[in-house]
């Protein structure tokens, strides 16, 4: 089994220290893949505007989510 099976199998607990606590990492594992899939997007010049189409949210959003956690361009590379 993957972690994420695991922790989808945890999450549904009759324990809710073991189901709020599976809950906790499921956010963060995905928190993660979604910063990594972002990253990847915009290093292969996806706009924000497919992101969010893709990610089911606003443009805004998904800028202000992950804009500060990019690497800026260096304009000098042009």
């Amino acid at each position: 089994m993957t972690e994420a099976t695991d922790l989808a199998a945890a999450a549904g607990s009759t324990d809710p220290r073991v189901g709020l606590r599976a809950v906790v990492a499921l956010r963060r594992l995905l928190e993660g893949l979604e910063r990594l899939q972002v990253a990847n997007a915009r290093a292969k010049g996806w706009s924000w505007q497919e992101i969010a189409d893709a990610l089911e949210v606003t443009r805004q959003g998904v800028h202000k989510k992950h804009a500060r956690l990019l690497p800026m361009p260096d304009p000098r590379e042009d």
